[in-house]
């Protein structure tokens, strides 16, 4: 096991110094578990993309289709408590076992993929939501149950902070997803802006482009409010962990904002010194969290976008 720790470690290590920063606030048995977690959802986002680590790869000769099935395939063989080989899948049945994560959840996962591979398109914010779920949404959920949180609202508000999380990522990254055939902006929010969905990369339309970017980044914050609820619930050093990584995400969305329709001439993303201040200016966000109490009525998510229930949660 503590191999299998070591590796999933190192994958963090290398595959996101920002997630990496945050899990090292965790307390040991919640970062080990973010750890295999991570490792798990890194191999199958390397795997579709033809990445390692989040770099590209020489291809593998296969199509997406070959390889979202034999994702899912073995995936469900982990979740089956089947032996596996590879160790992504390992860490995945390490931490559903110990954290008793219900199987739907890393399902859920999967079918974020499988809307890139298919080509899905977002016309409506609704739409778009919808994707940020799958791929960073249902990612709260699975890592509320690593930090030990249940209940409805609560795995809500964990949802939430995915959600948020996507939508930067999706501001970030709209000239590189554009380039590789990708939209996620809502289409109808384009063509408001008149902007053809197949000339985002056009010079004439990047402040178009950018208003509505900024207008996701705008939605995004309403999500990052409704998960600081979710902070009072946890224990102080989970609530740390999470609030160092929302502002770390929120700081990119300051960066794009600065730029305006410069956003995109060069990659934006939060530097060492300023990921190790902002993780200090969270321990503040977790403390006063604390304060909160948990007998509070939580605040409202009037108007938000809400995760699919289709079985009970367990207690």
């Amino acid at each position: 096991m503590e191999a299998l720790v070591e590796q999933s470690r190192q994958a963090i290590q290398r595959g996101s110094k920002s997630f990496a920063l945050a899990a090292r606030l965790f307390a040991p048995r919640t970062r080990e578990g973010a750890i295999l977690l991570y490792a798990w959802c890194r191999h199958c986002d390397d795997v579709i993309d033809e990445q390692v680590l989040g770099f590209r790869a020489e291809p593998a000769g296969d199509s997406a289709e070959t390889r979202l099935a034999t994702l899912e395939r073995e995936t469900r063989r982990a979740l089956a408590g089947e032996a596996v080989a590879e160790p992504a899948f390992a860490a995945l049945q390490e931490v559903v076992r110990r954290h008793r994560i219900p199987e739907r959840h890393p399902l859920d996962h999967l079918k974020g993929f499988a809307m890139d591979v298919e080509g899905v398109r977002y016309q409506t914010l609704d739409d778009c939501c919808r994707y940020c779920y799958h791929v960073a949404g249902v990612v709260g959920v699975m890592m509320a149950y690593v930090m030990g949180a249940r209940g409805e609202d609560t795995l809500d508000r964990a949802s939430d902070l995915g959600l948020a999380f996507q939508m930067t990522n999706i501001a970030r990254d709209v000239m590189d997803d554009a380039e590789a055939g990708r939209i996620y902006l809502p289409e109808e929010w384009l063509q408001e802006a008149g902007v053809p969905p197949g000339e985002i990369a056009r010079a004439e339309h990047r402040l178009a482009v950018y208003t509505v970017a900024e207008r996701l980044l705008d939605e995004a914050e309403r999500y990052y409010a409704s998960a600081q609820v979710g902070l009072a619930r946890l224990p102080f050093r989970s609530a740390w962990a999470v609030a160092a990584a929302g502002r770390v995400y929120r700081d990119i969305g300051r960066l794009l904002r600065e730029r305006g329709a410069r956003a995109w001439d060069r990659r934006a993303s939060t530097g060492r010194g300023r990921k190790l201040l902002l993780a200090l200016a969270a321990a503040g966000d977790a403390g006063a969290a604390a304060g909160w109490g948990t007998g509070r009525t939580p605040v409202p998510r009037d108007g938000l976008w809400t995760r699919p229930r289709d079985q009970p949660v367990p207690p």
